[in-house]
């Protein structure tokens, strides 16, 4: 499997090489602009048409049969805040009864971007800082390291995927003291190790003195209407909701952290920090979201970066929550767009890149 991802990852970098990727990141738009908002209850979503709008509605079902093809379950598509495209294909997750509108779906790694939200609101609400030690919250031991090694690593080596930690020392997503052990100083290595990731809830809750699922209620259910769960899986917590729901989350990130005239995220220089460059060593990831328009990138599951950013076909302002099997929320600025694709595996690649820029490819040619 990651023989054939380095593969295709090198052609992928051979035919981007002849481009400038690194387009700097444009400015967000600001809040209080004229973006629709859904009521915070109920199904009411306001909708536009694509030809009101002058875009192509003659290439829509080939985008359509390219996403039922590769085995999609929803795709959403929202500009300033109203849906213009919302399909769903196939079942729900026990192949039950047909996916539509109210059916939940895991968010898998997507939802890690949830998680960079919810550090920053209990930072901003003077819960912790992302400076501190993560022993602070975690306790001493919750590594098996050295006291000093361990006192070394904070909570932004969390968010930033940089701990040092060894990725070679068994399960990645294994958060018991036995399974994190050194390797390398803390902002000196990248790597997509899931565990340290996993254990910023305990630094949430640990802080905020209160159940993860609620915090997320508190801070998202009642502010923004989001109204999914974080169900354990093994070590792993992992975030169900409708498809709808994570197209709230990325309107509240595409008009800066406000939901229509609330600040949900009052903190400008933590979000504005979360959806850019966050280290040197990948500079396609933030605080736990994944950015376009960069001039390497390094894969989940890969200790090397490649030229290449993360979606050649896309704007290069879009940044991105990605999960396990294509669960994706992209946010576009530039063009006032989210976009959420849910479902299946597209391929059996570890990370389906290939599929989310192609899937843009066929985006753009509708919308441009």
């Amino acid at each position: 499997m990651i023989r054939f991802l380095l593969l295709f990852v090198l052609v992928l970098s051979i035919a981007a090489c002849e481009k400038d990727p690194e387009i700097s990141q444009p400015e967000l738009p600001e809040t209080g602009n004229d973006y629709y908002f859904p009521p915070l209850s109920g199904s009411t979503w306001a909708s536009t048409t694509p030809e009101s709008l002058n875009w192509d509605a003659t290439k829509i079902n080939e985008l359509y049969s390219f996403l039922e093809t590769n085995h999609s379950r929803a795709f959403i598509v929202l500009k300033e805040g109203k849906i213009v495209m919302e399909q769903y294909w196939g079942k729900n997750i026990l192949n039950l009864t047909p996916f539509e509108q109210n059916t939940k779906w895991y968010w898998a790694s997507a939802g890690k971007t949830l998680t960079a939200f919810l550090v920053g609101k209990a930072q901003e609400e003077g819960f912790l800082n992302i400076q501190d030690k993560s022993s602070d919250y975690l306790g001493v031991g919750w590594t098996s390291m050295e006291r000093s090694q361990e006192d070394e690593i904070t909570v932004w080596n969390q968010l930033t995927m940089t701990t040092g930690l060894d990725y070679q020392a068994g399960d990645v997503n294994c958060t018991e003291p036995a399974c994190l052990q050194y390797r390398q100083d803390p902002g000196t290595q990248w790597f997509y190790h899931n565990a340290p990731y996993t254990l910023l809830e305990s630094v949430v809750s640990q802080a905020t003195n209160k159940d993860y699922n609620a915090y997320t209620d508190e801070k998202l259910e009642t502010t923004i209407g989001l109204k999914g769960d974080w169900v354990k899986s093994g070590y792993n917590n992992i975030y169900w909701s409708t498809p709808r729901d994570a197209a709230r989350f990325g309107l509240l990130i595409l008009n800066k952290g406000a939901w229509d005239n609330t600040e949900v995220m009052t903190d400008q220089v933590y979000f504005d920090a979360m959806i850019n460059t966050s280290q040197d060593l990948n500079p396609s990831y933030g605080y736990l979201w994944w950015l376009n328009g960069k001039s390497k990138v390094i894969y989940p599951g890969l200790p090397i970066s490649f030229p290449v950013s993360i979606s050649p076909n896309a704007p290069a302002d879009l940044f991105a929550a990605m999960g396990k099997n294509g669960q994706i929320i992209d946010v576009i600025p530039s063009e006032d767009l989210v976009v959420v694709r849910m479902g299946d595996n597209p391929g059996d690649a570890l990370v389906p890149v290939a599929f989310h820029d192609e899937m843009w490819e066929k985006i753009m040619a509708i919308i441009q």
